[in-house]
């Protein structure tokens, strides 16, 4: 029995034995044992304190600190601050009132007294196209003579352009101009030496002294100009009318404040026919003249496009029974239902004008719309009947009042039934026009705005001031359309080019995602601040004709078959025009003084339609040159994002609370949670902020300004013996505290201007000004917007900004010129050898800048720092001025590291900023008085890294790497990570960074973004749009093919091949071998060149071509959770359950994290901060803006609304009839087609 029993023990030992043996090795590789937490506490502890040490050295921050000691801190009233910018922008605007004032009664009275005046044909003005500069070559004289005109019987007309001096004005963004005369824009649809256009032309020229006297006595204004309701602007200063767009599409009748200035608010329902005889021709005028109305639209109208066949249909199913607002946005939305839209069955106008009708009428009892001026106007070939009935029942109940107005466009060139289509215009109130081509559509559509203003013009003495939305200069939105078409021409052209040199290889699955993600991060340029466009806003009034009677000439229907022309007396309420002035967006954010709201404090306007006229978010172009399509219809609420966690589109009750007390243009603050996104979006800080807003009187606009909570509601102050006038009597001497080259100050901010002078720089304008201070008896203007006559000094200082300024100037002085930094410095010596410093920088709160540049030896080089002070002088508005500000509330002894996003993805040096911010104590206050930084060389911290760590990090078993508090790489062992975003390296690894704590996801939506729909060029209607829809798709095919020859010529035929790449090929002229065959694509006889081969690249290089469209993004991005004793940051590793160790880098923004590279790694898991669409789960056919139409804001409507006039009754006038004319050659065409079809 012992036997057995010792076999069995014997057996059991063997077992533990060989599963010790089999376990050991993996004993001794357990991954917890790879990342010793203690030594990683010591790489983070030691980097931390070698980077604040050099950080301390480098800035002198505790000197910086010391130097403001002097000042003081306050308290900032944001009741007050508010209140006193309302009125300094109200100052200003009624500066701007004033002189639209004086241009339209002396253009009143200048028409008045030249009506009898014969027009000249022969006239000659100032063309803003055609008008010469010295040196200019003059066009030939047209050589033989002209023929006759056959359209008018008369002979052609040639005057010579005039020619005029043009210098560039900075105040006008450098256009060359000329302040004697004023310049006349005339749209192509408009002839220039028509009779009434150019006898408007000829009187309006008297307009030019107002024009210049009221730039005397205003210096500050922008552009002044005279919109003519013939078509023309006459425009002062005079100045060549731009020519670097493909056609001049400007008109400005078609432009907001001009048409809200014309007439009053208007709800419009538009009728279009869809019966089955609207096609062809008709059709394409057809929508042209619907596209025309909408353009004619602004913010304060309200409109809807009925198609009606059998039935009446809205041509955006989601809008139906009512009326929408015509921004930006909705209007895209009709247009792109109306063009898909065709004809067909039979048109019932009875039921569409019923429907017409009960809309408005149902608009108005519901108090929905614009509630003042309503038509219908009527697009189609003809009616059956004039449906009297209709009009009685709907229109006619209050004689002799009817409150909807009538406008009918009659389509195509042979129509026998116009007298009932004209009869329902006529009987209502509104206007009559044929139309027979398209080159007509604007110029008649356009007649609808005299009528319209009738009321208007028989009030005669009221004329509403009009502001209107913030626009773009001249640009118009179809612009934009065209741009991203040339865009994706120049994408195509660089497909095809870089496939001639690479072949296959980009059409590897890599390579094609590195192209699409490149040409994506393109689309998500969207800069706050851009020179490419001047936005502005417009005041503007209208202009009346005060004759009450003229004589007019006009074909008479006598028979049938006769017309004869007539002259009569009759009534008349003509508009001549709008009057209006500029105001940029730009010279009013200077009165907002932005010192006074401090760090991360803003200031914005909202229109009386919750629209931002401007906001530190508003971002209205993407790719960095383009307008997005809706860009001025940005709603406060949707960049005043709270930190409520709540979904897309669910506001908070609160906000919308503030927000309809704004619009109604009341007083009042309140404090609220919100999230602030920055730096191109990719970083976010969840911030407490205080609001305050007040109404700026007289106009649409409530002033609204904000500033952090934790920080702002105190600032700093100078005492009473730091003013500059004491120490100018002490003998300083002002100009010395701002001596050498190493300064400047904020660009965008007014310290002080004066009205009759250009300066260079900033900075020679401001010691300009201190000289002047310096001189015996200065005294502070007391406005930025000085009132005549008080306006002879011409000159204006913010007296509060110059004081600050020049104290930070004096106590900062020795930064620039610090000589501790010279070779002789051992200390200094071995930092600049060791981090690459390139710069030391100081910004304080007062917008002055210094800096101090180090060099790599004792001769000064060239060069360096200069970067760095172009382009870092906007101070406190800089990005890492504000993250330093904001980093003092998680660690008071810290600096913030950055790197420029997606560094290691060029081959320059990276350099890493440092900065640091200063904060002044007095009296249990503190507010931030400077920040303090510097730059040096990203490959420097990469070796200190290395060398604290060893080679612990340089194996194949770990990962380290540096990330700053919104989770992007500041070091990586592959320096191609540097500067993206971790969860784009390592997603698994973020993920339980956040699951642990360390990160916290802050969801950020944008609903300024741009998407791109495919453009469908094959749908059913487009087939229906013209008989030559086949013959399109055969030159498609045609096109492609001769692409694919084109590429098989440039591969295999060597001659044309190298001439191709002299033109277009690399600066290396070396011509590729040809492409080897890829397998999968041989053909079928193997040779590699069957008709799959072909064709293959061309299918993945076409691109599909899309549109722009409006809609909502969101991006998750992510912070640092600010709890100091973070307990995640105690934890060690432990197998590959937590395969990795995470620490704060002391005195820092940063955090170490080293992972353990032999756990498994979930390669499928990427979280990335890039905008992703926001789906909102909607049915098949509606859009965002039928999204939104649903869920649409409370808007105050404007304050003015002129709909009715009593003596209106008397104006018989409203188009002219149609003559038929039979075409005998067309009657027999159709009689031979219809024998034969």
């Amino acid at each position: 029995m012992a036997w057995p029993r010792l076999l069995a023990w014997w057996r059991l030992c063997l077992g533990l034995l060989t599963i010790l043996v089999c376990l050991a090795p993996c004993v001794n590789l357990q991954p917890a044992e790879n990342i010793n937490y203690n030594l990683v506490h010591s790489w983070a502890d030691k980097l931390g304190m070698e980077l604040f040490h050099l950080g301390d050295f480098i800035t002198r921050r505790k000197e910086v600190q010391e130097s403001f000691k002097d000042a003081k801190v306050v308290s900032r009233n944001g009741a007050s601050i508010v209140d006193s910018m309302a009125k300094e922008i109200e100052m200003m605007m009624d500066l701007k009132v004033s002189a639209v004032r004086r241009i339209m009664d002396t253009a009143e009275n200048t028409a008045l007294s030249h009506q009898n005046d014969m027009a000249d044909k022969m006239f000659s003005y100032y063309s803003a196209k055609e008008m010469l500069e010295p040196g200019d070559p003059v066009p030939p004289i047209p050589t033989p003579a002209p023929d006759m005109d056959k359209d008018i019987g008369e002979p052609l007309i040639y005057v010579q352009p005039k020619v005029v001096v043009l210098e560039p004005r900075p105040e006008f963004h450098n256009t060359p101009v000329n302040f004697s005369v004023s310049s006349v824009h005339v749209p192509v649809n408009v002839f220039d030496r028509a009779p009434d256009v150019i006898k408007a032309i000829q009187w309006s020229e008297n307009l030019d002294q107002i024009f210049r006297d009221n730039y005397k006595n205003d210096p500050t204004l922008s552009w002044q100009f005279f919109g003519s309701s013939t078509g023309f602007m006459r425009q002062f200063p005079a100045s060549k009318w731009r020519k670097d767009v493909p056609v001049d599409l400007y008109d400005c009748r078609l432009r907001s404040w001009y048409m809200e200035a014309a007439t009053s608010p208007k709800d419009i329902v538009i009728l279009m026919d869809g019966s089955g005889s609207m096609l062809g021709q008709r059709l394409d005028i057809a929508k042209h003249v619907v596209n025309t109305i909408l353009d004619t639209l602004g913010t304060n109208d309200f409109v809807n496009i009925f198609t009606f066949a059998k039935e009446v249909t809205p041509v955006v199913a989601c809008f139906e029974d009512t009326l929408i607002q015509a921004n930006l946005g909705n209007i895209r939305e009709l247009k792109e239902g109306i063009e898909s839209f065709s004809p067909k069955s039979i048109a019932n106008y009875t039921a569409a004008l019923t429907k017409a009708f009960e809309l408005l009428e149902e608009t108005k009892l519901s108090s929905r719309g614009a509630q003042c001026n309503q038509a219908i106007m009527i697009i189609g070939d003809g009616a059956p009947e004039n449906n009297r009935e209709v009009f009685e029942l709907h229109n006619w109940r209050d004689p002799p009042y009817k409150p909807v107005r009538v406008f009918t466009y009659l389509i195509g060139k042979e129509v026998a039934n116009w007298d009932d289509i004209r009869w329902m215009a006529c009987e209502n109130q509104g206007y009559y026009v044929h139309l027979s081509d398209t080159a007509e559509v604007r110029e008649m559509v356009l007649n609808y705005i005299p009528v319209m203003a009738r009321p208007l013009v028989l009030g005669r003495h009221d004329h509403p001031v009009i502001w209107s939305q913030v626009y773009a200069d001249i640009e118009d939105t179809k612009l934009s359309d065209y741009l991203w078409d040339i865009s994706q021409c120049e994408y195509q052209k660089a497909d095809v080019l870089e496939y001639w040199q690479v072949h296959d290889r980009m059409l590897e699955p890599s390579e094609m995602h590195r192209r699409k993600y490149r040409r994506m991060k393109e689309t998500w340029n969207q800069p706050v601040d851009s020179n490419v466009y001047q936005f502005m806003t417009t005041v503007s009034m209208p202009i009346y004709d005060r004759r009450e009677n003229a004589n007019i000439t006009e074909e008479v229907l006598i028979n049938e078959a006769l017309w004869e022309l007539q002259t009569r007396e009759t009534r008349i309420a003509n508009i001549l025009g709008v009057a209006g002035t500029d105001v940029p967006i730009n010279e009013i954010k200077k009165l907002l003084s932005p010192f006074t709201l401090g760090v991360n404090g803003y200031a914005f306007i909202v229109t009386n339609n919750g629209y931002v006229l401007f906001h530190p978010d508003f971002r209205p172009i993407f790719q960095g040159y383009i307008l997005k399509p809706s860009y001025n219809s940005v709603d406060m609420i949707e960049v005043e994002l709270l930190d409520d966690d709540r979904p897309a589109r669910d506001f908070n009750p609160v906000l919308m609370t503030i927000r309809d007390s704004i619009i109604n243009q009341s007083t009042g603050s309140k404090w609220m949670l919100v999230k602030n996104h920055f730096d191109e979006m990719k970083r976010v800080a969840r911030i407490k902020r205080q609001y305050y807003w007040t109404a700026i009187k007289k106009t649409p606009f409530t002033l609204v300004i904000s500033y952090p909570e934790q920080y702002g509601v105190s600032r700093m102050d100078i005492r009473s013996d730091q003013e500059i006038h004491r120490i100018s009597i002490k003998g300083t001497n002002l100009r010395n505290v701002f001596s050498g080259k190493r300064w400047k100050i904020h660009p965008d901010w007014l310290f002080c201007k004066h009205s009759n002078r250009t300066f260079k720089t900033p900075e020679i304008e401001l010691l300009y000004f201190l000289e002047r201070m310096s001189e015996p008896g200065w005294r502070w203007p007391g406005s930025r917007s000085a009132l005549p006559p008080e306006h002879a000094a011409a000159m204006f200082c913010d007296r509060q900004l110059m004081q600050a300024l020049v104290f930070d100037a004096r106590v900062t002085g020795w930064f620039s010129n610090n000589t501790s930094f010279n070779s002789k410095d051992d200390k200094g010596n071995e930092f600049k050898q060791r981090f690459g410093v390139t710069v030391a920088f100081l910004a304080t709160h007062s917008g002055l800048t210094r800096w101090h540049e180090f060099h790599s030896n004792a001769a000064e080089e060239s060069g360096l720092g200069e970067s760095f002070s172009q382009n870092n002088t906007r101070a406190i508005d800089e990005v890492w001025y504000k993250r330093a500000v904001d980093q003092h509330f998680v660690r008071e002894e810290s600096f913030v590291y950055s790197v420029p996003f997606d560094a290691g993805e060029s081959n320059s040096e990276i350099l890493v900023t440092a900065s640091h911010a200063i904060f002044h104590n007095e009296g249990g206050k503190t507010a931030p008085a400077a920040v303090v930084g510097f730059q040096f060389q990203h490959s420097a911290l990469y070796k200190l890294f290395h060398n604290i760590t060893g080679n612990a990090c340089a194996v194949d078993d770990k990962d380290c790497y540096i990330l700053d508090n919104n989770g992007y790489v500041v070091i990586s062992t592959r320096v191609h990570e540097t500067g993206r975003f971790f969860g784009e390296v390592n997603g698994a690894i973020m993920k339980r960074l956040l699951e642990e704590n360390v990160y916290k996801q802050v969801t950020v939506y944008d609903y300024q973004a741009v998407c791109f729909e495919s453009k469908n060029d094959n749908n059913a209607s487009s087939m229906l749009l013209s008989p030559l829809f086949h013959l399109l798709r055969v030159g498609k095919w045609l096109l492609h093919t001769a692409l694919w020859y084109i590429v098989q010529l440039l591969q295999w035929a060597p001659g044309v091949s190298s001439h191709y790449a002299d033109m277009y090929g690399d600066s290396n002229d070396t011509e590729p071998p040809p492409p080897e065959p890829h397998p999968e694509h041989h053909g079928r006889n193997g040779n590699g060149h069957g008709k799959k081969d072909d064709d293959y690249w061309l299918r993945y290089l076409t691109l599909h071509r899309t549109r722009l469209k409006p809609c909502d993004m969101k991006r998750e991005l992510y912070t640092l959770y600010k709890e100091k004793d973070n307990v995640v940051y105690n934890m060690t590793a432990h197998a590959c359950e937590r395969p990795f160790v995470v620490l704060p880098i002391p005195f820092s923004n940063l955090i170490l994290l080293v992972i353990d590279q032999l756990c498994p790694r979930d390669g499928t898991v990427v979280l990335t901060v890039n905008p992703q669409p926001i789906d909102y789960h909607l049915p098949v056919n509606d859009s965002l803006a039928c999204y939104k139409q649903a869920r649409e804001f409370n808007r105050m409507r404007p304050h003015s609304c002129i709909s009715r006039h009593a003596n209106e009754s008397g104006i018989k006038l409203c188009g002219k009839a149609c003559s038929v004319y039979a075409n005998l050659g067309l009657l027999l065409l159709c009689h031979i087609l219809s024998r034969w079809l």
